[in-house]
């Protein structure tokens, strides 16, 4: 392999390589394929056949290869036929007249006009130049490019310095926390105007009121477990509301327990 070289662009006289002759198979092109399904079309023969390899296929009753399997219409089909021609009014529309003759416009040429008898073209400039050869010895003469001595970047008028890009996105981040935070604030804001402080005498009021709920389902929850056999649905049922009601009452008033209540207003 020719490694890349100005040297190599003059092109080489080209030898063309010996030609090869052509592969003949030692087999015939006709060949039934050996296993196959293929033979058995339009036969009696069942599943696969031609296991052997044979050349030829035993004939039987009916052939493996069908009368019309070939392109185009079958065999006979295109014989011409005398009773197809033209009949008596059935031209063009039903009727036998010809078109009306209408004279014929050359559309506008784009061309250029064909040159008269008296332009003669020049003849006979011929150029002995070889521009292959002539382009290679250019580039083979002509000096090399000069490398520009780069100033050291150490030396630069932005050295140390924060790009402009930086400052511009941290500024830009800086104002999404700041907008983040506002938003924070204000919806704790929020939180806090929906809720209220129960004033101790409120709270006070509202545990005598629950201690009175708690005593009157007491009361009937106690008249219910002195029976003996609860053995109707209805009792069942009142019992486990009460016994519901008692709990839900006792988690009550013991949140009223605390020092500060609140109330969401919200709900």
């Amino acid at each position: 392999m020719q490694q890349e070289s100005i040297y190599n662009l003059i092109p080489k006289e080209y030898v063309p390589p010996p030609k090869e002759p052509m592969y003949r198979s030692a087999y015939p092109s006709g060949l039934t394929p050996t296993g196959s399904t293929f033979n058995n079309h339009t036969t009696s023969r069942p599943k696969v056949n031609n296991i052997n390899g044979d050349f030829e296929l035993v004939r039987g009753p009916h052939t493996h290869k069908g009368q019309s399997n070939s392109l185009g219409r079958p065999r006979g089909s295109y014989q011409p036929d005398s009773t197809m021609f033209r009949l008596k009014n059935t031209g063009t529309m039903g009727s036998n007249q010809l078109p009306e003759v209408k004279q014929y416009k050359y559309p506008p040429s784009v061309r250029p006009p064909v040159p008269k008898k008296d332009e003669k073209p020049i003849h006979g400039l011929k150029s002995n130049k070889n521009f292959i050869v002539t382009n290679a010895v250019e580039n083979i003469l002509s000096a090399p490019k000069q490398i520009v001595d780069e100033k050291p970047w150490t030396e630069k008028k932005d050295y140390g310095k924060v790009p402009d890009y930086l400052t511009k996105i941290q500024q830009s981040i800086s104002s999404e926390y700041e907008i983040i935070r506002n938003m924070h604030i204000s919806e704790a804001e929020e939180m806090d105007k929906q809720k209220y402080l129960m004033t101790q005498e409120e709270v006070e009021q509202l545990k005598k009121g629950l201690k009175k709920k708690w005593e009157s389902v007491n009361k009937e929850y106690q008249s219910i477990t002195h029976i003996r056999m609860i053995d109707t649905v209805g009792l069942k049922r009142k019992k486990e509301q009460c016994e519901k009601e008692l709990a839900q009452l006792e988690k009550d008033i013991e949140k009223l327990n605390k020092n500060y209540v609140f109330v969401d207003t919200q709900k």
